[in-house]
């Protein structure tokens, strides 16, 4: 890695960080408790899971195969979509 990728990395890795702790923070507040560790977003998701495209993830969403319980929307993120991460198959 070039460094000045490296540096790129850093600064987007600080910048995740910073996320996740304001993340917690309102939830804590809200009085929830999340392992953010055990829920991802959509594109990591796909990623995790070897899916062909982030819209197979949310049509799952809408269609009910992955049920509303493991997934999270945070409206103080521009309604940021966590799913927990556990497989999931469509059935047809």
């Amino acid at each position: 890695m070039t460094t000045e990728a490296q540096k790129e990395f850093e600064k987007l890795m600080a910048s995740s960080k910073e996320v996740q702790d304001k993340a917690i923070a309102i939830l804590t507040e809200m009085g929830e408790t999340v392992e953010l560790s055990d829920w991802v977003t959509i594109k990591e998701y796909k990623r995790r899971f070897g899916l062909e495209s982030t819209n197979t993830v949310s049509n799952w969403i809408k269609r009910g195969i992955i049920p509303p319980e493991n997934i999270r929307v945070f409206p103080e993120f521009n309604d940021l979509r966590l799913i927990k991460a556990v497989s999931y198959k469509e059935t047809v």
